[in-house]
């Protein structure tokens, strides 16, 4: 499956929404660079915050919630935080 900037938004939600483990994210994100079907309009941009998210485990990188603004934000989304009762 070719992947868009918007299969990276829907994967960063997922983990943002805690429905994907840290873990699961970068072992997505790892092994979407090995495959490397990126779309041809958005290739630039992924080729850029891919690897980012797979170096998220890494103990001096890691996934900030700024560092997922950013990405989000290259990739052309917005993320809205909502305070629910516990």
């Amino acid at each position: 499956m070719t992947m868009t900037k918007h299969t990276v938004a829907e994967k960063l939600m997922a983990y943002l929404q805690h429905r994907l483990t840290l873990a699961g994210l970068v072992e997505w994100a790892e092994t979407s660079l090995m495959d490397g079907d990126f779309s041809e309009e958005d290739a630039d941009v992924l080729r850029a915050v891919i690897p980012r998210i797979g170096s998220a485990d890494v103990r001096g990188f890691g996934l900030t919630w700024e560092d997922c603004e950013d990405i989000l934000a290259s990739l052309g989304y917005g993320a809205k935080i909502e305070l629910l009762p516990a």
